[in-house]
């Protein structure tokens, strides 16, 4: 009896690793396609973290069709005042380049502020 509950307990130990939220993923790659001006941006791999606070996503991306995700070595990161919707977006960042309401850089928080506008038009 104890080695079929410990054979179902390992079991169920993978699955939480897969506690992400494609509904945050989904949100984020909006704002990354409204970032880059492009519908056919190629996204590879994607790490949600709905659990954090913020709740956040990270994923790597490529500009160039037909990039296989090994080759994807760019991230996209989207930070959101909570995991459910409407998402409202707090921050996001390009590699290294982070935009944020709060930015001194007059660019980077105009890019910031168009980026929720766009991201609240999409989840009206």
């Amino acid at each position: 009896m104890i080695k079929p509950l410990i054979l179902f307990s390992l079991a169920l130990m993978p699955a939480a690793a897969f506690a992400q939220s494609a509904d945050l993923e989904a949100t984020c790659k909006i704002v990354a396609k409204n970032f880059f001006l492009s519908d056919s941006l190629a996204i590879g791999a994607i790490q949600s973290f709905p659990e954090l606070k913020p709740p956040g996503v990270r994923m790597a991306y490529s500009t160039r069709q037909g990039t296989s995700p090994a080759e994807m070595t760019d991230t996209f990161e989207c930070e959101f005042d909570k995991p459910d919707k409407p998402h409202n977006l707090a921050k996001f960042c390009v590699s290294t380049t982070c935009y944020t309401a709060n930015e001194s850089d007059a660019d980077r928080k105009r890019r910031f502020e168009e980026m929720r506008v766009l991201l609240q038009r999409a989840e009206k």
